[in-house]
C-alpha cells in the first residue's frame, strides 16, 4: 500500500449524480477494464455537457452479496463515465447511469492502481468491519481527477464505497 495514502475516509453524503459513458460486464478474474477505457478515452470528448470533464468515474454496480460470498468469476457492471449536467444530448454507443444519493466513505488513495488488492482488502476486511458502518447496496466507485497517472506510484484517486 502506498504511504501517502489517506486510508482514513471522510464520510460525505452525496446528491445523486447523473453520468454518461460506456459500459461491460466482467469479472475479476476476467478483467475488460483496459478494453473499457480505451474504449471510452477517445469518445469522451463527445460529453458535451460534462459538469468536469477532469473528473472521470470509474463505477462498478455488484450484486447485493456480491462481497459476502466473494467469488472473482463472479460479473458485475463496470462503467467509464463522465458526470453531466443533463442527459438532453447522449453521444452514439453510450448510456446514463444515475448514482443514488446517499453516504460514502471517500479514500483518498496515492499510489499504482497495481495495489488495488491491498488496498481493497484493507478497506473491506479491516476499516469497514471496525467503522461501524456496514456496506450499502449502491455502486462503488472512483473517481479519476487531474492528478490520476494510470499505473504511476504518484498517481492520485478517490475510492467511494457506499455506506450506511
Amino acid at each position: 500500500m502506498a504511504k501517502n495514502s489517506t486510508l482514513t475516509p471522510t464520510i460525505q453524503t452525496i446528491p445523486s449524480k447523473t453520468l454518461i459513458g460506456k459500459h461491460i460486464i466482467m469479472s475479476f478474474a476476467e478483467n475488460k477494464t483496459f478494453a473499457l477505457w480505451s474504449s471510452f478515452m477517445p469518445q469522451r470528448k463527445f460529453i458535451n455537457n460534462a459538469i468536469d470533464s477532469t473528473h472521470m468515474y470509474s463505477l462498478q454496480v455488484y450484486d447485493k452479496d456480491f462481497y459476502t460470498n466473494f467469488d472473482p468469476k463472479r460479473e458485475f457492471v463496470k462503467w467509464a463515465a463522465l458526470e453531466v449536467k443533463n442527459i438532453d444530448i447522449i453521444p452514439g454507443d453510450m448510456d446514463t447511469f444515475t448514482i443514488p444519493a446517499g453516504q460514502y466513505a471517500v479514500f483518498h488513495y496515492i499510489g499504482s492502481h497495481n495495489n488495488g488488492h491491498d488496498v481493497f482488502s484493507y478497506i473491506f476486511g479491516e476499516w469497514l468491519p471496525a467503522s461501524g458502518y456496514a456496506l450499502d447496496d449502491r455502486p462503488h466507485f472512483e473517481i479519476l481527477g487531474p492528478k490520476y497517472k494510470n499505473g504511476d506510484p504518484d498517481s492520485e484517486e478517490e475510492i467511494w464505497i457506499p455506506i450506511k
